[in-house]
């Protein structure tokens, strides 16, 4: 049995306005699901996509909290100027540079249209290879126990794990890393920007969520209702949820 993230989840009063940015940000297309947009490469909706992570967009009735996202993504650049051109474009969209403390560094903080933060990085080898997006990052107290837990609810390899952080991708080496990294503070806020996993085909959701719950993640109510998908939060509180294989 294993899990697979197959989606970004991003919270937005408007889904159209925010979906139609993210697909000009990472060069895609914006599939209208009812009051969903879904995210992903062009050529149709695949779903889930082999190799990339992609992004779906739900309604939420409240606007997002002052207080900085705990996951966000990270775009990746192949140049200097592709950074410069990327970060240019992506404010002529309606991204906002953000302020999350972290001074003169190579990459570049901005928000989306609804303040949801993102970097877009300076060229780095290791993401060479990933697609628009290099990782999905998440803020965490202890990198250590978040690769024990996310190294067993997923089929990702862990690629490197430190005091400071851990890093997974996929075991078939596509798409993007997700990181894990210390970061001060903890969660004061639900989470407005958060992971889908999604069973293999013949693979059972129950026995899988019964599973992740062994592993230390606890059942989250978010107002979700009766739904064919299941809100979990990992040790951290985290929020996540795992979707029905159909």
């Amino acid at each position: 049995m294993a899990l697979r993230p197959v989606q970004v989840n991003i919270k937005a009063l408007d889904t159209a306005a925010v979906g139609r940015f993210w697909a000009e940000a990472l060069g895609w297309s914006a599939y209208r699901l009812g009051v969903v947009t879904y995210v992903g490469p062009a050529g149709g909706p695949v779903w889930p996509d082999p190799v990339a992570v992609c992004v779906d967009v739900i309604p939420v009735p409240e606007p997002k909290p002052t207080a900085k996202n705990r996951v966000h993504l990270d775009l990746a650049t192949t140049s200097a100027a592709h950074q410069a051109e990327l970060v240019e474009r992506l404010q002529a969209l309606g991204a906002t540079p953000a302020d999350v403390g972290q001074g003169d560094v190579p990459w570049t903080v901005l928000a989306d249209p609804e303040g949801n933060e993102f970097c877009v990085l300076e060229p780095r080898e290791v993401y060479r290879d990933t697609g628009p997006i290099a990782a999905v990052v998440v803020d965490c107290a202890d990198p250590r126990a978040m690769a024990r837990f996310w190294d067993e609810a997923m089929d990702w390899t862990l690629h490197e794990v430190t005091d400071e952080s851990a890093v997974l991708r996929s075991s078939k080496g596509v798409g993007p890393y997700l990181e894990f990294l210390r970061t001060p503070g903890g969660k004061t806020v639900p989470d407005r920007v958060h992971l889908d996993l999604l069973p293999y085909p013949g693979d059972d959701k129950a026995a899988e969520v019964a599973r992740l719950r062994a592993l230390g993640a606890t059942d989250l109510d978010v107002g979700q209702g009766d739904v064919p998908w299941t809100c979990l939060a990992d040790p951290e509180g985290h929020e996540f949820c795992v979707l029905a294989p159909s």
